[in-house]
């Protein structure tokens, strides 16, 4: 089982992640998303769904037109963990491929 990051962890990953922010009620990390168009939200929610499945970690997610929100918590560890962490850099990655 994954192990909840300390406070410490927690604040020097977020320093990390610029455009992440914490949910401090729900330890969790959560950022929107904003494309062209409703297929290009959806492509990305592809992508990142490929990663997720893979690490066998999912988010928490939505998608109203061009718009797509992620929350990231691990709940068997009861809060963040490195696998949010890990899983935030590689959806900003692919983020950032997108809107290059």
């Amino acid at each position: 089982m994954p192990a909840k990051l300390s406070n410490e962890q927690r604040e020097s990953s977020l320093a990390e992640l610029k455009h992440w922010s914490l949910d401090n009620r729900r330890n969790a990390i959560a950022r929107e998303f904003k494309f062209a168009d409703f297929c290009d939200a959806f492509a990305f929610m592809t992508r990142v769904a490929l990663v997720a499945e893979k690490r066998n970690h999912h988010p928490e997610w939505s998608n109203v037109y061009n718009k797509v929100s992620i929350t990231l918590t691990t709940h068997d560890a009861g809060g963040l963990s490195l696998l949010d962490i890990e899983l935030a850099r590689e959806i900003d990655s692919i983020f950032a491929r997108w809107s290059a």
